[in-house]
This record gives structure tokens, sequence and C-alpha cells, in this order.
């Protein structure tokens, strides 16, 4: 199995900036997409962002983008999501999961089999 360990989460007011972070120890980092999730009370979860292996491609769900980066460096197994801009509604459990895929890159969350814990953001004045 691929462990996964969010951190950086935590309380902010709207309009203020969070960065959050993903690391493993798995060997084979370098050889997994990763992605970032969220869920907030009595919602679905739902897809945030998602980076290639090798970081050359990125994903961003509309109600992000322009606000929030996500980026990797694997040579510290880690993959950070920069989230600027934050909004009330962007309060939720930020969760990371990963798949093998060298090439390919999907925000479908049923190809992602491993999963970190989650991290709490919440965004309120």
């Amino acid at each position: 199995q691929v462990q996964l360990v969010e951190s950086g989460g935590g309380l902010v007011q709207p309009g203020g900036s969070l960065r959050l972070s993903c690391t493993t120890s798995t060997f084979a980092f370098d050889y997994y997409v990763i992605g970032w999730f969220r869920q907030a009370p009595g919602k679905e979860r739902e897809g945030v962002s998602c980076i290639s292996s090798d970081g050359g491609s990125t994903y961003y769900g509309e109600f992000v983008k322009g606000r929030f980066t996500i980026s990797r460096d694997n040579a510290k197994n880690t993959v950070y999501l920069q989230m600027d801009s934050l909004k009330p509604e962007d309060t939720a459990v930020y969760y990371c999961a990963a798949y093998f895929d060298l090439l390919n890159l999907t925000m479908n969350e049923g190809e992602y089999p491993y999963w970190g814990q989650g991290t709490q953001v919440t965004v309120s004045s």
C-alpha cells in the first residue's frame, strides 16, 4: 500500500491562504498521480486538483481555478496545494489520494485506491 499523510490545514479568514502538504515514504512516489479531494459536512466528496507523476500536467476544478495551485517535489516525496483567496465555501476536510500511473491524469475518484486521513480547512471570520 501507499501511505499518505496530509498536513497544513487550519482556520483562516476569508481571503486568506493556506498551503497543504501530502507526503509519503513510499519509494515509488514519483510513479503516482496525486489528487486532492474535499468533503464538507453533509456533502459528497469532490475533486479539487491533481497532478501527474512527473508534475508536467495538472487539473483544477472550476470552483478553485485561479485560486489554488498544485505542485510536487518528488525528491521530497511531497505534493503541495497552495490555496489563496479562500472562501467560506472552501471549508471541508481535504484529502490527498494516489494512483499508479506514469502517463495519464484523471480526477475520477474511483481511480484512486490510496487515501490519506484528511486535514481540516476552515474558512471563517
